[in-house]
């Protein structure tokens, strides 16, 4: 519990700024932190290859110049 401190705290404040008791604000703010040290670096691995790709494909649409490589396989203006 003490990992997230930071976000019980901010939770707690922004409930309290609202007029209320600041304890849901406080809950929303823990499951939030532990959801985003969840999901961030899934996001950032997702962004990390899709550039990877994004790179390879432009490199070989630069090399071949064949459009589908430019659009991408799954486009719907792909050929196929």
């Amino acid at each position: 519990m003490a990992n997230n401190l930071l976000g019980i705290l901010v939770g707690a404040a922004i409930d309290r700024e609202e007029g209320e008791s600041g304890v849901k604000g406080a809950l929303e703010g823990y499951f939030i932190e532990g959801a985003l040290r969840l999901v961030a670096p899934i996001l950032v691995t997702y962004a990390i290859g899709w550039g990877v790709q994004y790179g390879i494909r432009r490199g070989l649409h630069a090399l071949t110049g064949d459009d589908d490589l430019r659009r991408g396989a799954m486009s719907p203006d792909a050929k196929g």
